[in-house]
């Protein structure tokens, strides 16, 4: 699966075109394999061919869907070190990470299983005597799911799971960086006896293959997760066929600590969330707003957790930390990074790649932390998406709140205090899509994922995540009269 193809009504196929490209170690610049580069008209093939595959899935029981799910969800875990090793050559991530990423979405896929047998539906009353009121629901119908490269294997999950499971059948768009693991994926999939063109998949650029599946007219759902910009351009293609959207977008994310929070506990907790995956997560801490009194010691405390980060390539045993995924991403960082002095703030960490044969190839990073800038610098603005993090001084609970809701963002949020009862209070003002108390992670099987405002629209994961992927019907009925 290293030199991966389309996947299109239940066979490995090249693009229309042959296109192809290949796929680099960011650790090392090596050449990892390749993939097919679907465009258009491997688009409206698969597209094609989902629409073929609905009427048999929407009809097929929820009980033999869940078999089907279950089975590729245990072929997935049988393989989790393959793929791990796939991902983390392909993404950079440690391999620690690339499993947990994979195993969080074998859980999906089978928490998805079982939800999917429990959709039912409701009879409510009416004002007539001789009517009932059956409210019900059916599959959305050809639903495009567009991946992102940060999270492929996982964010896979939350998409194609509860679409599955729903009796959806989908375009899948993997990310042309980061294909490769999520082709063992779908070989899973096939291999469990998933029915042909029930899952398509097409890795391909946003440019062409992601807005192909965003106007296509068969396509009744886009499920994506992805930038702002990209998400304001689905929009405006869906818009002509009236597309059903679930967005997940890009945040800016605040971590507030209050003046009674536990200064160690806090400085660790924004340090793993800053820099984990070297800081490319939507959910990820950009800006870390401390109130006065700890503002000094949480400084001092997190520069030394970010000091404390060794670097290295993401197969080797014992490295947590790895490159980030392309040059790109370092540009943006030193951007923002010399946005921010130009602020008036001061770096306290990082600030640089690192030296030594070992990273000379790679696209590494030193995690960056600084403190000071005003709230103009871009590092307080837009999301860095890259292991940079920016301290900012607050006098209160009401100039943190503040700040924390001054974005057009509403992704994510974390809150830290000694008080419960406070931070709660704290947490349930702030325009966020979720908020940790005293956790630094806002993501859970059971609970709705998504933002607000220009973080996105609609919800993943929990129950949520399942009825996105079915339309509402009212059945009206009127009994004879005896």
């Amino acid at each position: 699966m290293r030199e991966r193809d389309l996947f299109i009504d239940g066979r490995w196929t090249r693009a229309r075109d042959a296109a192809r490209l290949d796929i680099a170690d960011p650790a090392t610049a090596e050449r990892v394999g390749s993939t097919a580069l679907g465009r258009a008209a491997d688009v409206d093939a698969a597209v094609a061919a989902a629409k073929r595959a609905l009427p048999g899935w929407a009809a097929t029981h929820p009980d033999a869907r869940a078999k089907i799910l279950h089975r590729a969800a245990d072929l997935i875990e049988a393989r989790v070190a393959e793929i791990a090793d796939l991902l983390t050559r392909e993404q950079g991530k440690p391999v620690p990470d690339a499993q947990k990423e994979i195993r969080f979405g074998v859980e999906v896929i089978r928490y998805y299983a079982e939800q999917g047998r429990r959709i039912g539906g409701e009879l409510r009353p009416s004002a007539r005597a001789d009517i009932r009121n059956v409210v019900t629901s059916s599959p959305v119908g050809v639903v495009g799911a567009i991946i992102p490269w940060n999270y492929p294997v996982d964010i896979y999950a939350w998409k194609i799971g509860p679409a599955l499971a729903a009796g959806c059948t989908l375009v899948a768009k993997p990310p042309h960086e980061t294909p490769l693991a999520i082709g063992l994926v779908v070989r899973c999939f096939e291999q469990a006896g998933l029915p042909p063109g029930v899952l398509n998949d097409v890795p391909g650029t946003g440019a062409e293959a992601g807005a192909a599946l965003a106007a296509h007219p068969d396509v009744r759902m886009i499920a994506a997760t992805a930038s702002v910009a990209a998400g304001q351009s689905m929009m405006r293609a869906a818009a002509d066929t009236m597309k059903r959207l679930t967005l997940e977008l890009g945040g800016q994310c605040p971590f507030v600590v209050l003046d009674d929070s536990d200064v160690a506990e806090a400085a660790t907790a924004a340090a793993r969330r800053a820099f984990s995956n070297m800081g490319q997560i939507c959910i990820a801490v950009n800006r870390i707003l401390v109130a006065a009194p700890i503002y000094d010691a949480f400084v001092e405390a997190l520069a030394a957790e970010a000091e404390k980060i060794k670097l290295g390539h993401g197969v080797e045993p014992g490295v947590l930390y790895g490159p980030v995924l392309h040059e790109g991403v370092r540009a943006r960082t030193r951007a923002h990074l010399e946005d921010a002095l130009g602020c008036g703030g001061r770096l306290v960490a990082g600030g640089a790649a690192p030296q030594g044969e070992p990273f000379d190839r790679g696209f590494f990073f030193r995690p960056t932390v600084v403190e000071g800038a005003d709230d103009s610098a871009l590092v307080m603005r837009e999301e860095s998406y890259g292991p940079i993090a920016a301290v900012r001084k607050v006098r209160d609970d009401s100039e943190a709140l503040l700040i924390a809701n001054a974005l057009p963002f509403g992704l994510a949020a974390y809150v830290y205090s000694g008080d419960l009862e406070r931070a709660w209070g704290f947490a349930e003002r702030v325009e966020a899509g979720a908020v940790g108390v005293n956790v630094n992670d806002t993501t859970d099987l059971q609970a709705p994922f998504g933002g607000w405002k220009l973080s996105g629209l609609g919800r993943e994961l929990g129950p949520e995540g399942l009825m996105a992927y079915r339309e509402t019907k009212h059945i009206k009925l009127r009994l004879r009269s005896r």
